[in-house]
């Protein structure tokens, strides 16, 4: 990477991999209305009784997780809004109340709204038919910070089609490999400023994408809710697991919180006036000109670059097509580059067809299935090696406050001290707008040329009462009067700039 070389001096390594993974399971049977009604035919259900039957279903799983909760020790909570932020809820009850031996915090229930069959008469054909429709059901949430994956959460619908939700993150993951090694290290939120050893970590890192995902995801589901076997007979209980969203990140891990921030201004300078439409194509694979800035293939309907202040540091985001990269500043001294993939269609894999394994490779559109999930990786991580090696143009050797700082001192003139213009103050920075105009560099300028530019909709009386002194501007539209003579050249061109 581009950026670790020009910036060796002040940057100790980098670290990448997987951050954040929503998993999506699902019964193919049951997935669609053709696949519920065969699964209904083959189980002997008619559809006068297939209601029943779902309820009866639906209360067999919940009586399940609540035997399970009792036997880990948590308590079931139910929320009365889907809008709680059920993660910073689990962490709290976490830290009051402890974490079980297994790993388990605590289980949520709270309806949601759901796609699940329906049974309604048609009146034209005077039949019974089965439709899959939105509607609301309970969804029950198992917390854990598991000893080996750390902290996440199992999502369970508790009406058909029993869909399951499974969110891990591979830094909370990574804690618990480091922590196994005996390797040392400071975490702040889900990232780590130091690492004793970085290229054991690394490893760590690339040995998650190893992971047998089903088996793994599989076990979760069945620790949330043991007789998810039995619900399901006399079919096999096969998740089909699929990557709704992964968030794959290369952290820049700096010295000192000092370093970063010297540099990340003019970094989110060069993202915000360099990474237009063609580029953040090409940030996230889409060919295109260099030259004439034109972007081959479809292009999307909506490119967005969107820039924000959070708590943990400013963040700019560009998105197309429901993918994104972006970059912030981490717990100070860690600067982040991730690309996040929704949308899988918009890139390339190559591999066999899935109705054939044995046959032939060529490439294919990605989908969603874990199979497919190293080459999702690999995409993100060049995404953000790409993205990183632009910001590698925006090398500075000093800030252009640095520079300026020296130029900007209080001078004395005719026995007088004035005061020094800092440029970087709203005030201030008018006035020197108004000084690099040029028209008044040979004639000079007059009280009521400047007070003309401050204010130039004041009423007679307002410019009446300013007209023997200069004042700094205020939005808020009180004059706060200083002392600054705009006849005295001093005043505004110090010697010494």
């Amino acid at each position: 990477m581009l950026l670790l070389k020009l910036y060796e001096k002040v940057v100790y390594g980098a670290m990448k991999g997987l951050d954040r993974i929503r998993f999506r399971g699902t019964h193919r049977w049951l997935a669609n209305e053709r696949g519920i009604r065969t699964f209904a035919l083959r189980s002997n259900i008619l559809l006068k009784n297939f209601g029943k039957w779902t309820e009866n279903k639906t209360k067999q799983l919940r009586e399940s997780c609540a035997a399970r909760a009792q036997a880990l020790g948590t308590e079931i909570i139910y929320l009365n809004k889907s809008t709680v932020r059920k993660d910073d809820l689990a962490r709290k009850i976490a830290e009051e109340k402890g974490i079980g031996p297994d790993g388990s915090i605590c289980m949520f229930s709270v309806v949601e709204p759901c796609w699940a069959p329906s049974v309604s008469g048609n009146r034209a054909s005077k039949r019974l038919e089965l439709n899959m429709r939105q509607r609301k059901c309970v969804f029950l949430y198992h917390y854990f910070d598991d000893p080996e994956f750390g902290f996440g959460h199992v999502r369970l619908q508790s009406w058909l089609p029993m869909s399951a939700h499974v969110c891990l993150n591979g830094r909370h993951w990574l804690e618990k490999q480091m922590n196994n090694a005996g390797i040392r290290f400071v975490k702040s939120g889900n990232c780590f400023p130091w690492v004793e050893d970085l290229p054991a970590a690394q490893r760590m890192l690339d040995a998650q994408l190893e992971t047998d995902w089903p088996k793994l995801l599989n076990r979760l589901v069945l620790n949330c809710c043991p007789d998810m076997e039995a619900l399901l007979a006399p079919f096999d209980f096969n998740y089909y697991w699929s990557a709704d969203e992964t968030e794959y990140a290369t952290d820049v891990l700096f010295h000192s919180e000092k370093e970063l921030s010297a540099l990340y201004p003019s970094f989110i300078r060069h993202a915000m006036t360099v990474s237009d439409s063609p580029s953040v194509m090409r940030y996230l694979g889409k060919g295109g000109s260099e030259f004439s800035g034109k972007v081959r293939g479809t292009i999307p309907n909506e490119i967005i670059t969107d820039l924000r202040r959070r708590a943990e540091g400013v963040r700019i985001k560009h998105f197309v097509n429901n993918n994104s990269v972006k970059m912030y500043n981490k717990s100070g001294s860690v600067l982040r580059i991730e690309t996040t993939i929704n949308n899988t269609r918009d890139f390339k894999v190559f591999r066999a067809s899935h109705d054939e394994p044995s046959g032939p490779a060529s490439w294919k559109k990605m989908g969603k299935g874990v199979n497919d999930l190293h080459r999702r990786c690999q995409i993100s991580e060049r995404s953000n090696e790409r993205y990183a090696d632009t910001l590698s143009a925006a090398k500075v050797s000093e800030t252009l406050q640095a520079v300026a700082a020296p130029a900007c001192n209080p001078i004395q003139c005719a026995g007088r001290r004035h005061r020094a213009l800092n440029p970087w103050n709203k005030e201030d920075h008018q006035l020197l707008l108004f000084l690099a105009k040029g028209e008044h560099a040979l004639n000079g300028f007059r009280n009521k040329d400047l007070r003309a530019f401050l204010d130039p909709s004041a009423s007679p009386a307002e410019k009446a009462n300013t007209a023997t002194r200069a004042s700094r501007w205020n939005p808020m539209g009180e004059a706060k009067v200083s002392r600054l003579r705009t006849r005295s050249s001093a005043a505004l061109f110090p010697r010494n700039t």
